[in-house]
């Protein structure tokens, strides 16, 4: 995963939200969260809806 900025002050929560999440799916035991900055985060990574819904359009 990448963050929308290096200094995220949520990076944290955000990796152990995510760990939790997938660790929850049937058949998951673990996972690994990989923190990337290539390719470098950009709102046209966001859904059409998720735009929408924080007033990015």
């Amino acid at each position: 995963m990448t963050l929308t900025a290096p200094n995220c002050p949520a990076a944290d929560f955000i990796f152990e939200d995510i760990r939790i999440k997938v660790e929850g799916i049937e058949g998951i035991k673990s996972c690994t969260v990989n923190l990337v900055f290539e390719p470098e985060w950009d709102i046209r990574m966001m859904t059409d809806e998720a735009r929408l819904e924080l007033g990015m359009m």
